[in-house]
């Protein structure tokens, strides 16, 4: 490394300021840091690796294909996820819900059936449903006179 002031190559250690490493040249006396360069990798390759995980490929086959890490591509992801995770955090009143009764059988015997209500909120930007679901043993004389 070279003195930024007099560009002589002797320099000796003087200490760590804010998490990085300090040097004293040995000709000037001048203390000075040394940038390090950035390993950082763009936001369209942590894109591009996002977009591959919803298609369904694997952390170890996006990371071959990308030409980084699994463990790279996991901690994309799950920062990605954490972000949109804040999103949804920002609940607000359901102003409108569009009700549909479903009634099934379950199983191969019709004795057994299944309800629920399936709930939607129609909201102006956005479109979230839920479904709430239950079962009912029908009683043996059920639909007999």
């Amino acid at each position: 490394m070279k003195c930024p002031k007099c560009l002589y190559d002797k320099s000796v250690k003087s200490g760590i300021i804010k998490g990085r490493q300090r040097y004293k040249c040995k000709d000037c006396g001048c203390n000075y840091t040394v940038e390090l360069k950035s390993t950082a990798k763009p936001a369209s390759l942590k894109k591009q690796a996002l977009h591959l995980y919803l298609e369904g490929l694997g952390f170890r086959s996006i990371g071959r294909f990308l030409g980084v890490s699994n463990v790279s591509v996991l901690n994309w992801i799950r920062s990605l996820g954490k972000e949109v995770e804040k999103l949804n955090a920002e609940s607000k009143e359901i102003e409108m819900v569009e009700v549909d009764e479903i009634h099934s059988y379950i199983g191969s015997k019709k004795t057994i059936v299944g309800y629920g209500l399936l709930l939607i909120d129609m909201g102006k930007d956005s479109s979230t449903s839920l479904l709430a679901t239950g079962e009912t043993r029908l009683q043996r004389n059920f639909g007999k006179q």
